[in-house]
């Protein structure tokens, strides 16, 4: 059945959830119809810190109640969230404008990351033996706890799964977490928010606010023990400056500039569809979504004229169904940046091979899909993320040319290779700067990937998120060891001298043995 818009009166009722109201409220504007859907109350810096304290005060309860508590609590949010799944869907396309199939992406990653969450939680927290520094002598063990409070910064274009894939293994791992939702995915975050503590989750555990970065985000970083950030770049120094002065540890997912290799033996009609989702899913509103293609001389002609068919043919759309391939970018603020980049471009001599034109019609933050072609270096899509359906198909010799371009940025977030030979494209692969490298696949196949660590390099972000990597961020490693009494070990010089010979020859046998 289709959805329909959130209603004024859902969205109001929501916003008490909030941790912090006290501030004045902005207005936030639904992307199909650019009328406003409600007000969002603000925190203020005090409620924010109030708000902190509540969170820490629960998260001692939250450990001491066990890992066979937290799973089960968290496993049955996982349920309520599926069952829910229709009103989620429904809040993020009225939020993000994307389409619904776009949405329910995240609300399969969501739900995915919760239960990979919960159920892996106790394996990372397991206390473990190590190696001794002289077996039999010592006898060592790490034990891992809980940060204690994460703060959790998140986007406005994908509120969901860019929430959970933090969140959920944060609250996993016995952490309180304290989160700046964006104003533009509020209600998806706090409709999510409900699943959970009506499963049990003690509500002071997830706290909620939402307000200007400057004051709020601040606010949270100063108040956390580590910080998870999504956004750009830019902002991302900002953050990761202000946690270091704090000496607290971040995870930062960044911009992306994410380029796609098309190999000369591919089946151009199959790359075209691929590359034509790879490029415009959430309207390109994506960190790793494909900008840039480099397409092998050999097969270009009919890549392009197929790929440039396919755009042609998306079904752009702004209904609560599965019936359109594109919905709307979010804002006014991504409409004239995406209007920018392509009237840069075409001024400077770009050609437009399929969409290029705004359409009110249908919404009035709707651009076609764009593809581009001459692109040269003095335009601001050549090197800036654009963050929109705007993508540039170069034609280049060989492979070498290929990985060539594809590194020559100052980001690594995501890439894509596209062969009719896996084996050839893992080659390739191998020789990509990138967090993240897709075969025959845009982004989903590694985004998807929850058991596997996702982030970027160079400029595209700092550590990991999901995988075994993604829990252990949330916890403090201790080492305990102990002397089992077998000997004593040297203290005074005498001993020292009686022992050295002793000790190096235990060097030389551990060697000899293989032993680490």
């Amino acid at each position: 059945m289709p959805g329909q818009p959130l209603p004024r009166t859902l969205a109001d009722e929501l916003t008490t959830d909030l941790a912090g109201r006290a501030a004045a409220p902005v207005s936030v504007i639904a992307p199909f119809t650019g009328e406003e859907l409600y007000t969002l109350p603000h925190a203020t810096v005090e409620e924010v810190q109030d708000a902190a304290l509540r969170a820490r005060d629960a998260q001692r309860a939250w450990w001491a109640a066990g890992d066979a508590h937290r799973r089960a609590v968290l496993l049955k949010g996982h349920d309520l969230f599926l069952e829910r799944r229709e009103l989620l869907l429904d809040a993020v396309q009225t939020e993000t404008g994307k389409t619904r199939g776009q949405a329910f992406e995240e609300v399969f990653n969501s739900a995915a990351a919760t239960r990979y969450a919960a159920l892996t939680a106790r394996r990372v927290l397991r206390t473990e033996g190590r190696r001794a520094g002289i077996p039999l002598v010592m006898r060592t063990r790490v034990r891992r706890t809980p940060k204690g409070l994460v703060g959790v910064i998140t986007p406005w274009n994908y509120p969901l799964s860019l929430a959970l894939m933090d969140i959920a293994p944060a609250l996993a791992t016995g952490n309180g977490v304290l989160q700046k939702a964006d104003d533009q995915g509020t209600l998806s975050v706090l409709l999510a928010r409900r699943a959970f503590v009506d499963a049990g989750l003690p509500p002071e555990l997830w706290q909620v606010v939402a307000g200007p970065g400057a004051d709020v985000g601040s606010a949270v970083v100063d108040a956390a023990d580590y910080v998870c950030f999504t956004g750009s770049t830019a902002t991302g120094r900002t953050v990761a400056q202000r946690a270091a002065g704090r000496l607290i540890g971040a995870s930062m997912e960044l911009g992306g500039k994410n380029p796609l290799i098309v190999l000369d033996d591919v089946n151009p009609e199959k790359a075209a569809a691929d590359a034509a989702y790879g490029c415009f899913s959430a309207a390109g509103q994506l960190c790793v979504s494909i900008e840039r293609i480099y397409v092998e001389r050999g097969v270009a002609d009919r890549f392009v004229s197929a790929f440039a068919e396919r755009v042609r043919n998306l079904s752009l759309g702004t209904d609560f169904d599965f019936t359109a391939d594109v919905g709307s970018l979010a804002s006014k603020a991504q409409l004239e940046r995406v209007t920018s980049h392509l009237d840069d471009a075409l001024a400077k001599g770009a050609t437009v091979l399929a969409g290029g034109t705004a359409r009110p019609d249908l919404g009035p933050y709707v651009v076609e899909p764009t593809v581009l072609t001459d692109v040269t270096e003095g335009m601001q899509c050549f090197a800036g993320e654009t963050f929109g359906p705007l993508v540039a198909v170069t034609v280049v010799d060989d492979a070498d040319a290929a990985v060539a371009a594809a590194n020559d940025t100052a980001y690594g977030l995501n890439a894509s290779v596209m062969s009719g030979s896996r084996a050839r494209a893992r080659r390739v692969a191998a020789r990509l700067k990138a967090g993240s490298v897709n075969i025959n696949e845009g982004y989903r196949a590694t985004f998807g990937s929850i058991d596997a660590p996702m982030g970027g390099v160079k400029q595209s972000g700092l550590g990991r998120r999901n995988g075994v990597d993604g829990l252990l961020r949330f916890t403090e490693a201790t080492t305990v060891a102990e002397l089992t009494g077998v000997m004593q070990l040297p203290r005074t010089g005498p001993e020292f001298a009686k022992m050295t010979g002793l000790m190096v020859t235990a060097l030389k046998a551990l060697k000899a043995v293989r032993r680490r």
